[in-house]
């Protein structure tokens, strides 16, 4: 499995390799959590391209419903319908006619669900939910089902691999861990990450990837509002591959750091902690 999501672009630590396998043998949801930009959304991506399958993604927010979650029915065309019948039919079977599969229209856990083929289906950021919405889930990701008072049960054609995503901003409820699989992603050690932006960024040099990789794990040892995240330290290579930087200097480090840096606050303090730490080792050197 490390092999397979590392082909596709995804340098997954032992734990995550682990944890993805077992999630699509056993087809046991997997609950990711960790900070903001580690990986976790990535990791539900790169599973389904090398499982060849196709992703199907839920976005979650604070407010959402099952109308947006699960479906909705098609009022419009309902309408006309009942439009069209009402001369020639009863309300009974009108009733009967306007509640059918043609009239419903299919939110994301629906439409991984009653898909034909495999999926990865992705709920992204889980805990900007509430627990209402988490005990909606719990027939899907117990039985792979979904209950339509109209329809009655839907069950899956094919099971699909679930990754739910959260960045720890609330304790998420027993019952929904109970049924999962878990996975604690955190900010890569130096190698890990050194082998991430090496794989993003090849043509950079050795030696700026390097000391590129050391400044951001600098950083995040700051008190930041927001530390860089994985993807901030690809883009800031491939900014330092545009601009054809060498080395990573002071002044180099200055213009480009609002790369990795996105508060007015942490700019501050980001400038003087490590431009200063950056400034003496090119005097010592």
């Amino acid at each position: 499995m490390a092999a397979r999501l590392g082909e596709v672009g995804y340098l997954a630590g032992e734990s995550a390799a682990l944890v993805s396998y077992l999630a699509t043998r056993l087809g046991k949801p997997v609950l990711v959590e960790g900070p903001a930009g580690v990986g976790k959304t990535e990791l539900a991506k790169a599973l389904a391209r090398a499982t060849e399958r196709r992703l199907v993604r839920l976005q979650c927010y604070e407010g959402l419903d099952e109308a947006k979650a699960l479906y909705e029915w098609n009022y419009r065309k309902q309408l006309l319908r009942i439009q069209a019948e009402s001369d020639t039919a009863s309300w009974r079977d009108v009733q009967d006619d306007i509640f059918g599969q043609e009239f419903l229209l299919e939110r994301p856990l629906m439409e991984a669900i009653s898909s034909p083929e495999p999926v990865v289906l992705l709920i992204d950021e889980i805990d900007k939910t509430d627990q209402e919405f988490e005990a909606m889930l719990l027939e899907l990701l117990s039985d792979f089902q979904i209950t339509v008072p109209e329809l009655g049960r839907v069950e899956a054609r094919t099971r699909p691999v679930v990754v739910l995503t959260s960045n720890n901003t609330r304790e998420l409820t027993e019952a929904l861990k109970r049924r999962c699989l878990y996975l604690w992603l955190d900010y890569p050690e130096f190698q890990h990450e050194l082998e991430i932006v090496r794989l993003h960024t090849p043509e950079l040099g050795e030696e700026i990837t390097r000391r590129l990789v050391e400044v951001v794990q600098m950083v995040r040892e700051l008190d930041l509002k927001k530390p860089p995240s994985i993807a901030e330290s690809i883009d800031w290579a491939r900014a330092l591959l545009l601009l054809g930087a060498h080395d990573l200097d002071q002044d180099t480090f200055r213009q480009t750091m609002s790369v990795i840096v996105k508060h007015r606050a942490d700019l501050d303090v980001v400038a003087e902690r490590v431009g200063v730490r950056l400034a003496a080792g090119a005097s010592s050197g």
